[in-house]
C-alpha cells in the first residue's frame, strides 16, 4: 500500500509543477496584457501614411535591396523608445518637461517650435493619407477628411485615457493586412533574406536620401515625446517596469516587420514591373492588383485607412503633448477641456489646419510627406543628445540611469545621422545635377 502510494505521489508531483507554470505564464500574460500599450501604439503609429509611402517607394525604386536597413535601425528604436519609457517610470515627468526643467526655458521654447512645424508637415501627411486611401474606394477626400478629422478628434476629446489606449491597440492590430498582402505578391523570398542580412552599400546620393528618410519614418522626434508623455499618464511604477519594457521590444519589433512586409510587396509587384516611381502610397495599393489581385489591393488600402485614422489621432495628439508641457500648461486625455483649455485647444487648431490643408487643391503631397520624414531624420538627432544627457544623470535617474550599450547604440544612432543627414545637404547643394 506504502508504495501504491509512493507512486501516486511521484505522479502527483509533476501536474502540480504543470499546474503551476501554467499559472505563472498566465499571471505573466495577464500582467504584460494590463502594462501594454504605451510602447506598442506608439511603435505602430510610426506606421503611418507617411512611413507606408517611403517604405512603398524603398521598395519600389530599389527592389529588395533596402532591408538590410530595418534591422539597425530596430536594434536603435528598442533603444531609444526604451530610454524614453524607462525616464518617464523613473522620474514621472514627460521629456518636454524634463528638457525646460533641466535646459531653461528658451532653449525649450525654441526646440518646441522646430518639432511642431515638422509634426505639421506629418499631420498633413496623416490626413492626406486618409485622402487617397479612401480614394482607392471611390470616395471623394471633401467627403473622407472632414470625417475622418471629427471621428479622430470626438473619441480624444471626449475620451479617458484607458478606452483610448485600448481602442488604439485595437487598430495597431489591423496592420496585419500588409503581410497578407506581401504573400499574394509572390516574393522572392531568398532575395529578400539575403537582402535583409547583407548590407547593400551605395554612394549614391538618392540611395543615401533614402535610406535618411527610412531611418527617419522609423525613429521620429515626436514618438519619444509622446511615448513618455504616456507613460507618465499611465502612471507605470518602478515594479511595472519591466513590463513596460516587453511593452517597447514588442512594439518596436511588431512595427519593423510590418514595415519589412511593405517594402517586400512593392519590390515584388512595382519594382518588378519598372513602376519605380509613386505619387502616394495608394498608388501602391492600386498598383498590386495586376500582380497580386484585387484582394492584395483591398488589404493594402484597408491598412492605410486604419494607419491614417491611427496617426491623424495620434499626432495632433503628441504635438499638443510637447508644447503643454515644456511651456508648463496642464495636459493629458484624462483631464476635462475646462482643466486643460490650451492643451485640447491645440488639439483641435492642428486637427482643423491639417484637414484643411489636404482640402486645397493642386497641392504637392508626395513631396511634403517626403520631406517630412527626412526632416524627421535631420531632427532625431537633436532630440536624442538632450535624451542621453537626461538619462544619464544620476541625481535623476537614480539606478535607472543609461548603461554601457544603451550610450554606445544610441550615440552610434545620433552620429550617423548626423553623417547621412549631412551627405544629403552636401550632395543637395553642391552635387552635380
Amino acid at each position: 500500500m506504502a508504495k501504491a502510494t509512493g507512486q501516486d505521489l511521484s505522479f502527483k508531483r509533476p501536474r502540480r509543477t504543470r499546474q503551476f507554470g501554467w499559472r505563472l505564464v498566465l499571471y505573466r500574460l495577464t500582467a504584460l496584457f494590463a502594462i501594454l500599450g504605451p510602447g506598442f501604439v506608439t511603435a505602430n503609429v510610426d506606421n503611418d501614411p507617411g512611413g507606408i509611402l517611403t517604405y512603398s517607394q524603398a521598395g519600389a525604386k530599389y527592389g529588395y535591396a533596402l532591408l538590410w536597413t530595418l534591422i539597425p535601425t530596430t536594434i536603435a528604436l528598442i533603444v531609444v523608445q526604451e530610454m524614453a519609457a524607462r525616464m518617464g517610470v523613473a522620474t514621472g515627468k514627460g521629456l518636454s518637461d524634463l528638457i525646460r526643467e533641466e535646459f531653461g526655458l528658451r532653449l525649450t521654447f525654441f526646440t518646441m517650435v522646430v518639432l511642431s512645424l515638422a509634426d505639421l508637415g506629418n499631420i498633413f501627411a496623416e490626413f492626406a493619407g486618409i485622402a487617397s486611401a479612401m480614394g482607392i474606394f471611390g470616395v471623394s477626400k471633401y467627403i473622407s477628411v472632414p470625417i475622418g478629422a471629427a471621428l479622430v478628434w470626438y473619441v480624444i476629446v471626449n475620451g479617458t485615457y484607458k478606452p483610448v489606449e485600448r481602442l488604439l491597440i485595437l487598430f495597431s492590430l489591423v496592420y496585419f493586412t500588409y503581410p497578407v498582402s506581401a504573400f499574394l505578391a509572390h516574393p522572392d523570398w531568398s532575395e529578400a533574406l539575403r537582402s535583409t542580412l547583407i548590407p547593400d552599400l551605395r554612394a549614391d546620393p538618392q540611395y543615401i536620401t533614402m535610406i535618411v528618410g527610412l531611418i527617419g519614418t522609423t525613429i521620429t522626434p515626436w514618438m519619444q515625446f509622446y511615448l513618455q508623455a504616456s507613460i507618465v499618464e499611465k502612471g507605470v511604477s518602478k515594479q511595472e517596469y519591466r513590463f513596460a519594457r516587453w511593452d517597447v521590444i514588442l512594439g518596436c519589433v511588431f512595427t519593423d516587420v510590418i514595415a519589412f512586409f511593405i517594402v517586400v510587396a512593392c519590390a515584388a509587384t512595382l519594382f518588378k514591373s519598372g513602376h519605380g516611381e509613386i505619387n502616394d502610397a495608394a498608388e501602391a495599393a492600386v498598383a498590386l492588383r495586376p500582380v497580386a489581385g484585387q484582394f492584395a489591393t483591398i488589404l493594402f488600402g484597408l491598412g492605410l485607412i486604419n494607419a491614417s485614422v491611427l496617426s491623424a489621432a495620434i499626432l495632433p495628439l503628441a504635438t499638443a503633448y510637447n508644447v503643454c508641457e515644456g511651456l508648463g500648461f496642464e495636459s493629458g486625455v484624462d483631464k476635462r477641456f475646462s482643466e486643460a483649455r490650451i492643451f485640447y485647444s491645440l488639439y483641435t487648431v492642428l486637427i482643423v489646419l491639417g484637414a484643411g490643408f489636404v482640402l486645397i487643391p493642386g497641392l504637392p503631397l508626395l513631396k511634403l510627406i517626403l520631406l517630412s520624414q527626412v526632416a524627421n531624420g535631420v531632427l532625431i538627432p537633436f532630440v536624442l543628445v538632450y535624451m542621453l544627457k537626461l538619462v544619464n544623470r544620476e541625481e535623476l535617474m537614480g539606478d535607472m540611469k543609461n548603461g554601457p550599450w544603451a550610450n554606445a547604440i544610441a550615440w552610434s544612432t545620433s552620429i550617423s545621422m548626423i553623417v547621412l543627414t549631412a551627405f544629403m545637404l552636401g550632395d543637395s547643394f553642391f552635387g552635380k545635377h
